[in-house]
């Protein structure tokens, strides 16, 4: 990740896959990590997931939080959440926190 002015935004997203539905997950994935990419005020964003327990954490950051507010007001991230919630995570955490110092 480039260096960016703080303070910055860091959504901080943890999940738990359940074993179903990988290829529509995909598609889906794919597509939001494009799309957030177009998004103003969007800086970066890093992904991990363990195949053994399926656990992973992504974190995308933003300029500020209204850049936050409004990539989760995108439709197709809200479609995104609601299939997340209903098919493809046993267990998911956002948390959302401003960085106020990077070294």
């Amino acid at each position: 990740m480039s260096q960016p002015l703080v303070p910055y935004v860091a959504v901080i997203f943890t999940s738990t896959r359940s074993l179903a539905h990988d290829a529509e997950y995909s598609q889906w994935s794919e597509k939001m990590m494009g799309l957030v990419k177009t998004q103003p005020g969007f800086i970066s964003v890093v992904s991990a997931r363990d195949p053994e327990t399926r656990f992973g954490i992504t974190i995308s950051y933003f300029k500020d939080e209204e850049s936050v507010k409004s990539w989760k007001a995108v439709q197709e991230h809200r479609e995104a959440q609601r299939l997340g919630k209903e098919k493809f995570y046993l267990e998911y955490s956002v948390k959302v926190a401003t960085v106020y110092r990077e070294y």
